[in-house]
């Protein structure tokens, strides 16, 4: 794919509000802990991407299926993204429904622990008119949680020719259409072993990539990322940092490999690109709150020149 400046990104799929706190250690069953931090945010795997994309200064838009127009939670998720600068002109608000919410809790090494409570009307809802949503922009990223929007996007984007990532983190059978319809797919290691039943990541991507011919690849946390390239399995380190917080660091490398996808066309660049945002996320606690600017992934980068 040629390179462009100031790309269009459209972000398809799940957003929820977030209610993070943060403890020592996860309490056991019957125990109670104290909270050192508190937070109330939007997230889910969409809503998470569309912040970081517009944090580093792409023109976002989000479409997802949330709570009808009383809902206070899905209201709170359309004032957060506005405040981002994300055009949420498409986002579907889904009558008599109520938008996703999750509990969190962060340990003292970063860890996530996640309780999401998901209303079964947003599953069902398409979006207006996807054609048009994707008529002005240079690509798309989806989840595969919500394919009732993500495929009808998809399939309009590739009529387009357009860049489709998926965010892979559902666990899906290689001739899920979806999956099928994107020219890029990274998914997280739990959904590639549990597709694949499979441990070893490796395998697990020739496996899953049997009988699909565009990118694949998987990121491992603290691993890195691995990728099929060709025959070949190659990996690429993360950055060594000091996690304070995991939440939302898959969403931002999906978010930021797609930015930087759009502007240069090169896999390893973006991949790299991406790799230093979910670096920084990690080091901020707050998941979304703590996506970088375009600026700081570019400072990072120099600091960890190879």
């Amino acid at each position: 794919m040629s390179a462009l400046a100031n790309p269009k990104i459209l972000c398809a799929g799940g957003a929820v509000q977030d209610i993070i706190m943060r403890v020592e250690q996860f309490p056991a069953p019957g125990a109670k802990v104290q909270a050192s931090e508190f937070l109330i945010t939007s997230g889910g795997q969409a809503g998470n991407a569309a912040v970081a994309v517009a944090r580093l200064g792409a023109q976002c838009s989000y479409i997802g299926a949330l709570g009808d127009t009383d809902d206070e939670v899905a209201n709170t998720i359309v004032k957060t993204f506005a405040g981002e600068n994300i055009d949420v002109s498409r986002a579907v608000r889904v009558p008599g429904a109520r938008s996703s919410a999750s509990l969190i809790l962060i340990d003292a090494a970063g860890e996530k622990m996640i309780a999401t409570r998901r209303d079964t009307g947003l599953a069902h809802a398409p979006p207006a008119d996807a054609a048009a949503a994707v008529a002005a922009v240079d690509a798309v990223l989806l989840d595969n949680r919500y394919a009732n929007i993500t495929l009808p996007i998809c399939l309009a984007a590739k009529v387009r020719n357009i860049p489709r990532v998926l965010d892979f983190d559902k666990p899906s059978p290689a001739d899920d259409p979806l999956f099928q319809a994107c020219s890029h797919v990274i998914a997280s290691a739990d959904a590639l072993r549990d597709s694949t039943k499979l441990q070893d990541l490796r395998a697990a991507l020739r496996k899953l990539g049997e009988n699909y011919t565009g990118f694949l690849a998987v990121t491992d946390g603290p691993d890195g990322v691995y990728w099929r390239d060709g025959g070949d399995i190659r990996h690429m380190p993360a950055f060594k940092v000091a996690a304070v917080d995991t939440l939302g660091a898959g969403d931002t490398f999906h978010g930021a490999f797609t930015f930087r996808l759009v502007e240069t066309g090169d896999i390893e660049t973006s991949m790299r690109f991406a790799a230093a945002a979910a670096a920084i996320k990690c080091t901020r606690f707050g998941g979304l709150v703590g996506a970088p600017t375009r600026a700081e992934v570019e400072e990072f980068l120099k600091q960890h020149a190879k």
